[in-house]
């Protein structure tokens, strides 16, 4: 594999500096017709899978109430949406909620820097990349994970909610698995809280416009985000979501709706 970055790069994690695939590149590899070496093989791969599993769910089973925080790994600090990260992580680390990022850097450090100052627990939930960072130094409990789908389960399972900040495809990526999970009613009381209006407005534009102008979303799908320019709306939300019975009532009979129009055919 061709390596654009110095093998002696201090980012690069193990699979990168030895110019090798990282295991969800060989996951998605067509199955070798080598049978010799059953540590390269899919069912080799299961097991592996299988104890990452079983390391998160021991790791975070007494986790508690959490928020995770989503957001751009290249958002540097001093700016904007870094400081906000920093202050909404705060402000519900105060609340009692522990704090789970990617951790990285970027939103994800900011994120559990709030959490640090608050004195809250600051979990980093790290992902194998050919280029992928340090666990940034604000993490107080960190896993690592070869496998993405498994670290995604992770950010899902042990949180109460959702802030999103601006960010890229990881971003994107994220946020529509927690619409879908609510949509469906995978997922129940669960509040998804996009920070800056400027950033998402195109996007809620499109979704609102295009995709439930075309029947493809419910009406009403997309008030399953909360839009805010303001970090102590963003933490207030969240805690307002998981103290009232009248929202989390509502959010599941809408997801029982929505999915009754999806598997009845409705859309």
């Amino acid at each position: 594999m061709n390596n654009p970055r110095p093998v002696d790069h201090p980012n690069l994690n193990r699979a990168a500096r030895a110019g090798q695939a990282t295991e969800d590149q060989k996951l998605l590899v067509a199955p070798s017709q080598d049978k010799a070496a059953f540590t390269q093989s899919d069912p080799w791969r299961v097991m592996r899978i299988t104890g990452e599993f079983v390391e998160g769910f021991d790791t975070l089973a007494d986790l508690g109430t959490a928020v995770t925080i989503f957001g751009s790994a290249r958002t540097k600090p001093g700016e904007a949406h870094y400081e906000a990260a920093v202050a909404v992580a705060r402000l519900l680390g105060e609340a009692g909620y522990a704090i789970i990022t990617g951790g990285g850097p970027g939103i994800m450090e900011a994120g559990n820097k709030g959490a640090r100052e608050a004195n809250a627990l600051s979990i980093g939930l790290n992902i194998e990349l050919p280029f992928e960072q340090h666990v940034n130094p604000y993490v107080d409990l960190s896993i690592d994970f070869r496998y993405f789908f498994v670290r995604k389960t992770m950010l899902v399972k042990y949180a109460q909610g959702f802030v999103i900040f601006p960010g890229g495809f990881g971003t994107m990526d994220e946020l529509f698995e927690a619409l879908t999970l609510i949509q469906t009613g995978k997922v129940e009381n669960f509040p998804v809280v996009l920070y800056d209006s400027g950033y998402w407005s195109g996007l809620l534009d499109w979704l609102r416009g295009t995709m439930q102008a075309a029947g493809k979303i419910s009406p009403g799908d997309v008030d399953l985000m909360m839009v805010t320019d303001s970090t102590e709306e963003a933490a207030q939300f969240i805690i307002r979501c998981r103290e009232d019975e009248a929202w989390r009532t509502s959010q599941e009979e809408s997801a029982r709706q929505t999915t009754r129009s999806v598997f009845g055919g409705g859309m």
